[in-house]
């Protein structure tokens, strides 16, 4: 097998699922209960700021509880990392802070982050981990009214895409971990790393619905699967 020189990991909402946190798109996840459309769009929070910011402070609460930790699979990605010679990125959809809390350094966080706020008016993005209200003030430039949770809602573009796409290009191994396939543009980096002619890799609860896209599949709970995979990536 050639040398893996150029690694590029996308993590979704199953990495984190084992940690106790909810997944959005599972049968008994949060969009089974609450609509998209009132809480995770700018047209919802133009028309009912309140309780999109109550939303987001309810994820924001549950993020803190004692409870919520870093599982094994995001610990063994940053294990991996702090070993790994060549060039690593992780990308993930999650807005939790699990892969910072275990040690994780070249990340992106395509779908934003929970424990942190936005200012409208001025840009100006910094950590929050209390709540947001519709008369909380920025820090930065002191307008009220103006706050937003700093997550990408539907209907906004992810961030970062251009160093995304542009370590995609670059890669030789490309892992997929704890994602649904369905929502893109997450769900075509397959297929952006195999145009690249990297080895495409998916370590999953249960086969995603890109699944046929990838070379090859281990399937089983991220906090035994990934673990032991880069394990032996380590070694080869």
């Amino acid at each position: 097998m050639p040398e893996t020189r150029s690694i590029v990991v996308l993590t979704g909402a199953g990495i984190s699922r084992e940690s106790g946190l909810h997944t959005f798109r599972d049968a008994d996840g949060i969009w089974a209960t609450v609509k998209v459309e009132d809480v995770a769009t700018p047209e919802a929070f133009a028309r009912d700021p309140v309780r999109v910011q109550e939303f987001y402070n309810e994820r924001r609460r549950g993020l803190a509880n004692t409870g919520i930790a870093p599982n094994p699979a995001h610990l063994a990605l940053a294990e991996f990392e702090a070993a790994f010679a060549g060039d690593f990125l992780l990308v993930t959809q999650n807005i939790d802070d699990l892969h910072e809390r275990a040690g994780s350094r070249e990340l992106i966080h395509m779908h934003g982050e929970l424990a942190k706020a936005r200012c409208e008016a001025c840009d100006d993005v910094g950590e929050w981990r209390e709540d947001l209200y519709i008369d909380t003030a920025c820090p930065a430039c002191t307008q009220v009214g103006d706050m937003r949770p700093h997550v990408v809602w539907f209907g906004e573009m992810p961030f970062e895409m251009d160093r995304i796409y542009a370590a995609l290009e670059g890669c030789d191994l490309f892992v997929s971990i704890g994602t649904s396939g369905n929502v893109y543009p997450a769900a075509g980096f397959v297929q952006a790393a195999r145009m690249a002619g990297a080895r495409t890799v998916e370590l999953n609860l249960e086969p995603s619905e890109g699944a046929t896209l990838f070379e090859e599949a281990v399937y089983g709970p991220a906090g035994t699967v990934v673990p032991g995979w880069f394990a032996k990536l380590a070694t080869d």
